[in-house]
């Protein structure tokens, strides 16, 4: 008995072995959450875009497309025809202003500036300017509104929330990549309770969940953005221009200088 006590006893620990998950090839790999979905896209339709523009913002509001371009003594504030992309209406900034980002609020057009740390205030019907107002960070790159709050950024791993009303800031948040803080967040657009976001100098856009500041999905543009300078070797480096028409539910992106301007639908 007490033979055959050991044999069992010897058996056990021979398939405890045989099951261990410890060996090569047997661990099971449990995904990270943290990390980003890859984010694919779809080219819907092509618009020309005017080469002059040095796109910082790009925003639709009442069915109308707005943008707001950089470049000292070139920057400008347009409305501008989504099919021709003929500029309808426009005012220049002074030439000691690097325009950035825009919003419109309430029938109320805030632009950043890049370095001056000055935004602008304007009336959408004739670009009138009305008012200027500070900002909590040393830059100005891009802006989105969410409904309630302002979202700008500056090219740092936050996102800073102003109150419309006095551009005083609410709060900031950090935006993660994986376990990794994550930078150069540039020009933003909220859609659909998300912020998307162009990454600078990249032909990345991230989605963030405003609610914990993480990207959930990123898309790579690369191939887009490499064919068009296949046709266009002076375009900047990157997209930047992320745009959404709430009345047709249609999303648009162009670049700095680029001479198109694409309607595309994101999938997952």
């Amino acid at each position: 008995m007490k033979k055959l006590t050991i044999v069992i006893s010897l058996l056990a620990v021979l398939l405890a072995c045989n099951n261990d998950d410890s060996g090569s090839g047997g661990t099971e790999i449990t995904p990270d959450s943290n990390v980003p979905r890859t984010m694919s896209y779809s080219v819907v339709a092509t618009y020309p875009h005017d080469t002059s523009s040095f796109t910082e913002g790009l925003l639709f509001y009442n069915g109308e497309m707005y943008e707001g371009t950089g470049n000292y003594g070139k920057s400008r504030l347009m409305k501008t025809d989504l099919t021709t992309g003929k500029v309808l209406k426009s005012i220049n900034l002074d030439k000691p202003y690097f325009g950035e980002g825009i919003v419109i609020v309430r029938d109320t057009v805030y632009q950043l500036t890049y370095k001056e740390e000055v935004g602008f205030k304007y009336t959408l019907k004739d670009f009138k300017k009305i008012g200027e107002f500070k900002f909590a960070s040393k830059e100005g790159w891009g802006m989105t509104f969410d409904g309630q709050y302002i979202i700008a950024s500056d090219g740092s791993k936050y996102l800073y929330y102003y109150d419309p009303s006095t551009f005083s800031l609410v709060k900031k948040l950090e935006v993660l990549e994986g376990n990794s803080y994550e930078y150069s967040i540039n020009e933003l657009e909220f859609i659909n309770g998300f912020i998307y976001a162009n990454k600078w100098q990249t032909s990345y856009i991230l989605k963030i969940d405003p609610a914990n500041g993480r990207v959930v999905a990123k898309a790579d543009l690369t191939d887009l953005y490499e064919r068009l300078l296949a046709k266009a070797p002076y375009i900047d480096t990157g997209l930047n221009g992320i745009a959404y028409n709430a009345a047709t539910k249609k999303i648009y992106i162009t670049g700095k200088n680029w001479p198109e301007l694409y309607e595309v639908q994101f999938g997952e």
